[in-house]
């Protein structure tokens, strides 16, 4: 059965996933593995123990599973880590996914990346499809960059942006707000953001996985640094949508879009569209909820026959809670999910 035969099948045979509150689930969001080349302090433990390759989905098996969800009604994938680009085959599996932009069962293909490889995968994105990427980066003082991801290079994610830009892949910037780190230079990422055309999102600390630093410490309310751009600039608020949980303005003054992601002092779950599926296979029904439901032994034990793994999916889309319960505590780490953000998926 050809991939495209099997496809059209899956999207023809099966009606789209709703959960019980009825929200349809059209937005996956897949890690191709738990590995990353920087050690961000508010991602991951600076000595971090990642999954032996045994427990990884191949390369095939991403690619198995993404059909199935894109034949229950998945319109937008974003791939996603750890760090996409180190995945060894990960631009076979973005080829083999690109043929369902071609026959019109996905509408859209991207990735999140920290920049560091993207210089030298740019131009091959675009070509097999993709049209835009998220780059998270944290600061513009390559001092700052270089503690804040324990030893990274600012100037390596410079050229991976040009080289993005120049293959004409629309850039959205992702910026996770730390009160000690980089509250003092946001505004003027935003700037620097919208005078080379991107578009930038601010993003509050989330309470996953156990790390060093003080989650309390950490914190910055986007509410009040909302209000503080308010007093600078005219924020316009959009009806921009795009499958994630941002709420958009344009900043009149920069013509520009930014984005803010409020999972702690603002919720954004009434309207959720989205699941992810982690580098092992684990289907999680929320970024903050502990439950989930194993697909990989869906994949390998029925190695011929998908029937299995789209009934564990359409099982498990019918537990979706509504929302999330992210919190900070003041004694300690607050951490709600003890997994890492590097294995759940950005």
């Amino acid at each position: 059965m050809t991939t495209l035969f099997r496809a059209e099948h899956l999207r023809t045979a099966t009606p789209a996933l709703v959960d019980p509150f009825g929200r349809r689930i059209d937005y996956l969001r897949l890690s191709v593995t738990d590995r990353c080349d920087l050690r961000c302090v508010y991602c991951m433990a600076e000595r971090q123990t990642f999954l032996p390759k045994s427990e990884v989905l191949s390369i095939e098996e991403l690619a198995r599973l993404s059909r199935a969800f894109i034949g229950l009604g998945t319109r937008r994938l974003r791939l996603t880590g750890g760090e996409p680009l180190v995945r060894k085959g990960f631009m076979d599996l973005v080829c083999e996914l690109s043929r369902h932009l071609a026959d019109g069962s996905l509408q859209d293909l991207t990735l999140t990346t920290n920049g560091t490889q993207l210089a030298a995968h740019a131009e091959a994105l675009a070509w097999l499809g993709v049209r835009r990427v998220n780059v998270s980066l944290d600061t513009l003082d390559p001092d700052a960059y270089r503690r804040i991801t324990r030893g990274g290079d600012l100037a390596r994610v410079f050229d991976g942006l040009a080289a993005a830009r120049a293959a004409g892949l629309a850039v959205k910037i992702n910026t996770v707000a730390l009160k000690s780190d980089n509250a003092h230079e946001l505004q003027d990422m935003v700037a620097w953001a919208h005078g080379l055309g991107m578009e930038i999102t601010l993003i509050e600390t989330m309470p996953l996985g156990e790390i060093e630093a003080d989650r309390t410490d950490q914190f910055l309310s986007l509410e009040q640094v909302r209000e503080a751009m308010g007093r600078r600039w005219i924020l316009k608020p959009l009806m921009k949508r795009t499958g994630g949980p941002a709420r958009y303005v344009r900043v009149e003054e920069t013509g520009g879009t930014l984005g803010f992601i409020t999972p702690l002092s603002h919720g954004f779950c009434e309207a959720c569209n989205r699941v992810r599926v982690t580098c092992k296979g684990e289907l999680f029904l929320c970024l903050g909820q502990e439950d989930r439901a194993d697909l990989r032994p869906l994949l390998r034990d029925h190695p011929h026959d998908d029937a299995p793994l789209i009934d564990g999916i359409r099982e498990a889309i019918g537990r979706k809670p509504k929302g999330h319960d992210f919190r900070v505590a003041r004694n300690g780490d607050g951490s709600t999910v003890m997994r890492p953000m590097s294995m759940t998926g950005g």
